[in-house]
């Protein structure tokens, strides 16, 4: 009985365990970008931006917390979809539809976002060809081995006209340009603490107007990064280091391109670039609202000088 009962106990000396990810024995979050042809063409289907194999879990998964998707839904069909989530963030690239949750019925069209809570199914119908970006955080719920079934927050739906209402009034503000972005966070009135869309997720609508550069940035969350619309000659630099100037050093170049995904690791150095002639848009999700509630999620931000203040 005593044997059972130790056998799985193990002991390390603590400069052999205490950095798992620098030794190798968790693998650090990928770089990666998945296209828009994903969604382009194709069957009514779920399409899971799965890293699960650089990851080294279970899948699928698109960082250790979250799973990105893309979903396709071809006019006059639906789609049902069940995940252990406690979250569901969807984001309307194209088309217009709805969405049944229990007694709910949700429209939506392009531009829109809706949030939903809990595992429970949902029913997504089309009425135009429609691509939507789903991200939730089945994963996280996955390694908790816990199951979703008490509601933090009722469905929500953000229009686009709202939103963009909202990013205008952003953008219209006096000091809108010396800012390091000019973008507006979506939130829920029952995050009064973290003040994100859910209590595990944050979205960002951004704007990066012409010649712009939002300076280097970093945080612990991992980014997935959704372009919504830009022209060539928008692009994002990643790395682990910034020197003196504040510039990020030996870094990885993300071209954007429209209603593509790419991940942004946690704690990489990134800054965006708009080397084009017209405004473009971006959001990124993250699982910020619950670092946000760890008190871990360490904002760091790089201002001309080169000084970076920590939020």
């Amino acid at each position: 009985m005593q044997t059972s009962l130790t056998e799985n106990g193990l002991y390390f000396e603590y400069t052999k365990a205490a950095d798992p990810i620098g030794s190798g024995t968790i693998s650090k979050i990928p770089y990666a970008d998945f296209p828009s042809s994903l969604h382009e063409s194709g069957p009514t289907q779920l399409i899971p931006l799965d890293v699960s194999d650089a990851l080294r879990c279970d899948g699928p998964a698109t960082s250790p917390a979250l799973c990105a998707n893309f979903v396709h839904i071809l006019p006059g069909e639906s789609l049902t979809l069940r995940f252990n989530a406690t979250s569901q963030l969807y984001y309307v690239m194209r088309g217009k539809g709805s969405t049944r949750f229990d007694d709910l019925e949700i429209p939506w069209k392009t531009g829109d976002f809706v949030v939903l809570p809990t595992g429970k199914e949902t029913h997504h119908s089309a009425e135009q060809d429609a691509a939507l970006y789903l991200v939730h955080d089945e994963p996280l719920l996955r390694y908790l081995g816990a199951i979703a079934d008490t509601p933090r927050f009722a469905p929500t739906l953000f229009t686009a006209e709202d939103s963009l209402a909202a990013l205008a009034q952003a953008k219209s503000e006096g000091d809108a340009i010396n800012r390091s972005r000019i973008s507006v966070l979506l939130a829920n009135k029952a995050m009064d603490q973290t003040l994100t869309i859910t209590h595990t997720l944050w979205a960002m609508l951004g704007v990066l107007p012409v010649n712009a550069i939002q300076l280097p940035h970093r945080h612990e969350s991992v980014a997935l990064d959704l372009i919504l619309d830009c022209d060539p000659g928008c692009y994002t630099l990643v790395g682990t280091k910034i020197n003196e100037k504040g510039e990020i050093l030996d870094p990885v170049k993300v071209d954007w391109k429209p209603f593509s995904s790419f991940i942004t690791p946690p704690g990489y150095w990134h800054a965006h670039y708009n080397e084009s002639g017209r405004e473009a848009h971006l959001l990124p999700m993250q699982d910020a609202g619950l670092q946000t509630y760890l008190r871990t999620l360490g904002i760091k931000f790089v201002l001309p000088g080169g000084r970076m203040p920590s939020l």
